[in-house]
């Protein structure tokens, strides 16, 4: 029988997001107040409100999984919400609204370096892969179509998945997926269009963080030779799927069966992989082609009337076995995983308002939120988190936090405010498992020196 509990209310200034501290102490740790509050716009002159504070306002309810205008009204009321974030004043949701429609494209920049900057101070760690001969830091770059159906939202169209919406594109940085650059895209617009200048910017911000050797990967959407073209005049490695277009799965057959190595598989199924230096009509190639190559003559268990051919094929500058080439572009998938993060963890992916230009500016104050999230993720996994007497045993060994998790287990975290002799405190219960971690990731974000 459940127990028949009795309402009362306390004296006690609570808060069920004490996690926004971190977000305001990594803040704190950049110069976005600064150059945000010192750029002029041309339609806010001299603003009651600074730039910064909206911006840090939309950072925290995008923190919260609330990237939403209205969702700032209940915590204007809210000490704690302005306070940890650093914010003088906090905005109605009109002048948020208002405010996200004049700024357009201004601080695109600021934000995307002050990001990259902040990775690379706070991040432990930019994981590379490691292959035969050398390692790398992945630089995964891929659109990912964000349903917007039903709405009548400036730049909506249909995009390849089928559905009404954007089509933005990413790129991530390193195992952790941190975020270097992002651009929202109408949805009919070609995932190839404009795509070499991004594939130039990510590069530039992803060596403003790690001095690491880069490897850029794409899937077949990009199979382009401008695509190639930037790779080699930036001097990263790449493995990108080959688009087969018109080219026939029977002269690769051929191919494979005279050049490539055979695979053991199961009945039924033949593989072979390997690698050409000449195309199908036996020019030469300047990029070696990886290729694995399936034919199924049985498929679910039933005997096909005619043979089934697979053709999978890839351009590399790595000097790598093919397997070991195949084995790195599968690892690009792990992108579908942030991709992810981003729209449902948080809720990122109905973009609130009706102008695509404040949608746009939306998402990128969304980059920051996700790599803020990120950081208090992967900080949360390094051992060396300072004495920690108790870290608690129901979080499983991963390389990688996902943000919902971060949001639940950090941001979410239940306090008490108190304000004394001119200082403030968070309280945690005493049945709180994660509050000495809690307090060890505040205590170094917090830290001058990092």
């Amino acid at each position: 029988m459940p127990v028949n509990f009795t309402i009362k209310e306390g004296d006690e200034t609570l808060t069920s997001h004490s996690g926004l501290a971190l977000i305001g102490a990594l803040l704190s740790r950049t110069s976005l107040r600064q150059r945000l509050n010192q750029t002029q716009l041309l339609s806010c002159h001299d603003p009651k409100i600074s730039h910064a504070d909206m911006v840090f306002a939309m950072t925290g309810l995008i923190c919260l999984g609330k990237p939403d205008y209205e969702a700032i009204e209940q915590f204007r009321n809210n000490p704690f919400f302005a306070r940890s974030l650093g914010i003088d004043v906090c905005p109605s949701s009109s002048a948020l609204r208002q405010r996200i429609d004049i700024i357009k494209n201004a601080f695109d920049t600021i934000i995307k370096e002050e990001s990259a900057e902040l990775i690379r101070r706070v991040a432990p760690q930019i994981s590379p892969v490691q292959t035969s001969c050398g390692s790398f830091v992945p630089l995964d770059i891929d659109v990912s179509p964000f349903d917007n159906s039903k709405t009548n939202k400036e730049g909506v169209s249909r995009t390849y998945k089928g559905c009404d919406g954007f089509a933005p594109i990413f790129g991530y940085l390193g195992k952790e997926g941190y975020l270097v650059n992002l651009e929202l895209r109408e949805g009919s617009q070609h995932c190839q269009k404009n795509t070499p200048q991004f594939i130039t910017t990510c590069i530039e911000y992803a060596r403003k963080i790690t001095d690491q050797n880069l490897l850029l990967r794409l899937d077949s959407g990009n199979d382009s030779a401008d695509t190639i073209a930037s790779c080699l005049k930036q001097h990263v490695d790449f493995i990108i799927k080959r688009n087969l277009r018109k080219e026939d799965p029977q002269a690769w057959l051929n191919l494979a069966i005279q050049i490539g190595t055979p695979v053991v598989c199961r009945e039924g199924k033949k593989l072979w992989r390997g690698k050409t230096y000449l195309d199908l009509k036996g020019n030469p190639l300047a990029i070696p082609i990886v290729f694995e190559v399936a034919e199924r003559t049985i498929k679910k268990g039933q005997a096909l009337l005619f043979p089934e051919i697979a053709v999978d094929t890839y351009w590399s500058s790595l000097d790598l076995e093919p397997y070991e080439t195949i084995q790195l572009y599968h690892d690009h998938g792990t992108s579908e995983q942030f991709h992810s993060e981003l729209k449902s963890d948080m809720d990122l992916e109905r973009l609130p308002s009706g102008h695509f230009s404040s949608n746009a500016f939306i998402l990128l104050v969304g980059m920051l939120g996700y790599n803020l999230l990120r950081l208090c993720g992967q900080e949360s996994l390094r051992e060396d988190n300072g004495n920690i007497e108790k870290i608690p045993d129901l979080r499983k060994k991963a390389q990688r936090r996902r943000i919902r998790i971060v949001m639940l287990d950090l941001i979410y975290m239940a306090g008490r405010i108190i304000h004394t002799s001119r200082r403030w405190f968070i309280s945690f219960g005493k049945i709180n498992p994660f509050a000495p971690l809690w307090n060890a990731i505040f205590r170094r974000f917090s830290s001058a020196t990092g």
